[in-house]
């Protein structure tokens, strides 16, 4: 072996390498580490051709760098943007601080204008410049804005990486994605050594993703001093985000917005002798009122808040009948079908009222809108201590969501927001809504911080810390679906059931689904269904085409399993694609009040999981499964869904003393089946099931385990079977599964089945 010459070193090679990407520069030195040792174990003499090697791949590594870096393009910026003039602070701070808050006023620019800032401020060179949106069509409109505004093609220089949709390549310096893009990488590189800068955008939202980013974050700054971290906010509590990250300077930019003027009209005065309450007619009145006082003012359209699909329909059908003039009525909600959505945007020459759920506070923007109304109510998911399910209450919304709602005018021109409840109720309320952390189970955030081996979730740097019991409920969940246990320590940790779970790019219970369905070979049906409920429905259901939307739907009903009538609809699409062209495929979906869009992010979620899945081993079944083997996969995630018809009502009772009944639509709301699971119990003005089948109360046990509570009674000596027997009754959380099955009593009390025997058995005979 050839000794080495002296120039080349460890040293030398990270010297030079200090030009290279992060991701280049990690890599590269963990080799050269291997070559020359570390120094408790240097090598002595380290093989000249490695070295060699290390040191081509190290210049290859650098001329790459700079390559890239040249191709970054001149940064102009719109003067009429905001953030545009305060560039020369933002870029001071981003250079003296490892993290800077910017919060902006609507219209200000930061969102399309700080990955430039940074650019201009030379980062980009070493690593990516990650810039999350909460929504994948954020995500690539944004990225198509700054690609237009640096005149480079998209997917270059800038480009986007959604759920099913990557447009970046080796040269790509600017990278949109969406906040569940950037949870995934960081479950393959707990150090992000792609990125140098990463842009937290709209983290006012505080999702579930976006707060276990930010905590994430806040531990890997500690061990990543080159890392840059930027959190862009509505100028919704910027503080917080200050505070997690040890008082990091707050930079305030000023929106490009007109004035909006805010009006009180509380509907007490609506209220008499039988109306001492706001119901629905109360609220429906103050609407129309509302509406008729702004058209005293300058025309414009108008945007009013309300609280579901139901209170839409029931509005746009009142404010119809109240025959207003030159006026169009559009609904808009989330499960809205695309080409009733895009109506929203399109050209109009009539004055137009927009009836929205708080989907359009942030996740919409409706074009136009001079004119707010707002009832100053919304449904709120929250997770319920006793029933363990989500509830959907109306409440109050918070002071900040309030003025979100009222910016949502004042962007063409001067505004008005009618808020239909008084000021002292305003200034009441709570400053702002609870963050989604405090309010949903937290079983897939614990499942993920054990599989990342971050700790316990009680010492992760959280900006709110749960409550204890509701740490607790999602431990427990976990422990349900069989994914966790404690070792010895009292640790957390994962099952193998839990290790293939948290592989799995879904919800826990649909992961404990899929594991189980691989094991009973019914992998096949059980994707299909996951897949579609991991998306939004296919069915359409317009609210001007009730019922014959209705009918087209029924066709895949099943008078046993509303998820069989999934497996049906997949069956339909998939033929239909088979036979038709893609616009005509298009065309008769529409027809059939089936969207197209959302067959497609189906087919999409449902190739992801079927990736998934065969990564752990798993095998699709060619055959057929029974509807046993679909049924009790869906089961194993679904254990504390399920409840017994009541003799009495249309009730079911369920567990932990929750009485639901079958949501109306479903395939089995009028057939008297005595045992069910569903995929969701949902309180709204009652608690209902919705996606529901009838199951075989026994094939609970199975899944159930030391869950269930056993009891006996009525121990006798049998003479036929010559042994002590008792009634047995086993109970799921409250809920009797198993209820006088006759079991032998010998290994459950030896002494009371000895004095049986030697009573009865001998003495009687």
């Amino acid at each position: 072996m050839k000794t080495v010459p002296t120039k080349i070193t460890y040293g030398r090679i990270s010297k030079v390498l200090e030009e290279a990407l992060f991701r280049d520069r990690n890599r590269i030195l963990a080799k050269a580490r291997r070559v020359f040792g570390d120094r408790r174990n240097p090598v002595a003499e380290p093989d000249e051709e490695a070295v060699t090697e290390l040191a081509i791949e190290a210049s290859a590594a650098v001329e790459h760098a700079r390559n890239r870096a040249g191709k970054i393009p001149e940064i102009t910026y719109p003067e009429q943007l905001p953030v545009s003039r305060e560039k020369d602070d933002i870029i001071r701070r981003i250079k003296d601080n490892q993290v800077v808050i910017v919060a902006g006023y609507t219209g200000s620019g930061k969102t399309t204008q700080l990955p430039k800032i940074c650019l201009e401020a030379g980062l980009g060179r070493r690593g990516k410049i990650g810039h999350t949106q909460p929504r994948r069509l954020a995500a690539r409109t944004v990225a198509d804005r700054i690609s237009q505004e640096l005149k480079c093609e998209l997917g270059t220089v800038v480009g986007y990486k959604v759920r099913f949709g990557d447009k970046t390549s080796d040269d790509t310096i600017i990278k949109l994605m969406t906040d569940g893009i950037l949870l995934t990488e960081l479950e393959q590189d707990r150090y992000l050594s792609e990125y140098e800068v990463i842009i937290i955008d709209e983290a006012h939202e505080r999702s579930l993703n976006i707060d276990f980013i930010l905590g994430f974050l806040k531990s890997l700054l500690k061990k990543r001093s080159d890392l840059k971290v930027i959190i862009t906010s509505a100028t919704i509590d910027p503080e917080s985000f200050s505070r997690h990250f040890d008082n990091a300077p707050v930079k305030l930019v000023e929106g490009r917005t007109y004035p909006v003027e805010v009006r009180y009209q509380p509907l007490d005065d609506l209220l008499d002798d039988d109306n001492e309450e706001i119901d629905e007619d109360i609220l429906q009145a103050g609407i129309l009122r509302a509406v008729k006082s702004l058209d005293e003012e300058a025309p414009g359209d108008i945007l009013v808040f309300l609280n579901g699909e139901r209170d839409i329909a029931e509005t746009a059908e009142y404010l119809r009948r109240a025959n207003l003039p030159a006026t169009e009525i559009l609904p808009l909600y989330s499960r809205l079908g695309v080409a009733d959505q895009n109506k929203i945007f399109a050209p109009h020459g009539l004055r137009r009222i927009v009836l929205a759920t708080n989907v359009a506070e942030t996740s919409v923007t409706v074009p136009g809108i001079k004119y707010v109304i707002d009832p100053g109510t919304a449904r709120i998911s929250r997770y319920s201590y006793r029933n363990k399910v989500q509830r959907l209450p109306i409440e109050p919304v918070s002071r900040a969501s309030a003025d979100q709602r009222k910016g949502r005018c004042g962007r063409v021109s001067e505004g008005v927001c009618v808020r239909l409840y008084s000021e002292n109720d305003f200034l009441a309320r709570p400053e702002f809504t609870d963050p989604e952390i405090l309010r949903t189970n937290l079983a897939a955030v614990i499942l993920r911080m054990i599989s990342l081996r971050l700790g316990s979730i009680e010492t992760f740097p959280l900006l709110d810390r749960p409550e204890q019991r509701q740490i607790n409920d999602g431990i427990k969940l976990l422990e349900e679906l069989g994914a966790v246990f404690r070792n010895p320590a009292g640790e957390l940790r994962l099952t193998e059931t839990g290790r293939k779970m948290a592989a799995l790019p879904c919800d826990p219970r649909l992961a404990r689904m899929l594991v189980e369905a691989g094991r009973l070979g019914a992998l096949s049906e059980v994707l299909i269904i996951t897949s579609n409920l991991s998306s939004q429905e296919v069915r359409e259901r317009p609210l001007t085409a009730r019922n014959a939307s209705q009918e087209y739907h029924r066709r895949f009903d099943d008078e046993r399993s509303d998820f069989i009538g999934i497996i049906n609809l997949y069956n339909y699409l998939k033929e239909q694609s088979a036979e038709l062209s893609g616009s005509a495929l298009r065309k008769k979906m529409r027809k059939e009040f089936l969207s197209y869009m959302r067959m497609r992010e189906w087919l999409d979620i449902l190739a992801q999981l079927k990736d998934a899945v065969k990564e752990l081993g798993f095998k699709l079944n060619e055959a057929p499964a029974t509807y046993e083997e679909i049924h009790k996969s869906l089961l194993s995630g679904l254990l504390s869904m399920i409840g017994m018809r009541s003799l009495e009502s249309n009730e079911y009772i369920g567990t932990r003393s929750n009485r639901f009944m079958i949501f109306p639509g479903s395939g089995l709301a009028r057939r008297n089946v005595r045992w069910v699971m569903a995929a969701e119990l949902t309180e709204t003005t009652r608690l209902y099931a919705r996606m529901v089948a009838e199951i075989d109360p026994l094939w609970v046990e199975n899944y159930a385990g030391d869950l269930i509570r056993y009891s006996y009674s009525d121990e006798h000596w049998s003479k036929k079977q010559g042994a002590v027997q008792a009634s047995q009754k086993g109970v799921l959380y409250g809920l009797a599964v198993i209820n006088g099955r006759r079991v032998s009593y010998t290994h459950i009390n030896p002494p009371l089945c000895h004095e049986l025997f030697i009573r009865e058995g001998l003495v009687n005979g």
